[in-house]
């Protein structure tokens, strides 16, 4: 059967709502494992085109919500420094491959493909294992912004709450409201911009809004997404 096309759309800021499933039984990942993968998406997430809005790390998937921004988003020094900031501070930065550098970092695949394959690696080794990590193809659907884009992040972190994990998503530390309220969002890791045009409040009230709109408001699920190449 022939693979569905993908669905992105790149001469514009987009987000997407990512998931991805292991392909072993049970439930495999520890608390390690999932330190490590958020490591690992945190680190990438600075070297590409990204605003990474929420997520949830559970012992057999993980769903991302990111916001991907298109290859003329950062200057040309700017560009550099994401490169010298992935491949060190003495690196020299290939000129003639700005374009080829732009097009990667900008493309929701290859971001996906670099944190998923490295996590993989480790995971294999840490576990004295071979062969393939990850189930099909991850899966990822556009979420517009505003109230679709708070129901998407609202049901990605009442995850650990339907699985009957925890009470409170907060006391979750790897979905984006337990690391909000845990580490206070450390390094600013996740971004608030939840286009919502007339929310002109400072992160503080629009954490405890977004708080409560979980708790109050209630969420649709988010629907199936559309399976995309890795």
């Amino acid at each position: 059967m022939p693979r569905l096309p993908r669905i992105l759309i790149t001469e514009e800021p987009t987000v997407y709502h990512v998931i991805s499933r292991t392909a072993l039984d049970g439930l495999p990942f520890s608390a390690m494992d999932k330190n490590d993968l958020l490591k690992r998406i945190r680190q990438l997430s600075k070297i590409y085109f990204t605003e990474i809005l929420g997520f949830c790390l559970l012992d057999n998937h993980f769903h991302l919500l990111v916001r991907m921004f298109p290859e003329d988003h950062v200057s040309t020094g700017e560009l550099e420094e994401r490169y010298r900031l992935k491949y060190g501070k003495e690196s020299v930065f290939p000129v003639g491959k700005s374009d080829e550098l732009r097009r990667k970092w900008a493309s929701l695949s290859e971001f996906v493909k670099e944190f998923k394959e490295s996590f993989s690696k480790a995971y294999n080794k840490r576990n004295n294992r071979r062969g393939y990590l990850w189930g099909d193809r991850f899966k990822s659907l556009i979420v517009e912004d505003g109230d679709a884009l708070l129901n998407c992040l609202a049901y990605i972190d009442l995850n650990p709450v339907r699985a009957g994990i925890v009470e409170k998503p907060e006391e979750y530390r790897w979905c984006s409201l337990g690391y909000h309220i845990q580490s206070g969002n450390r390094d600013d890791f996740l971004s608030m911009e939840y286009g919502h045009g007339d929310m002109d409040v400072d992160n503080a009230e629009r954490l405890r809004l977004y708080r409560e709109f979980v708790y109050e408001t209630g969420v649709v699920d988010s629907g199936k997404g559309a399976v995309m190449d890795e």
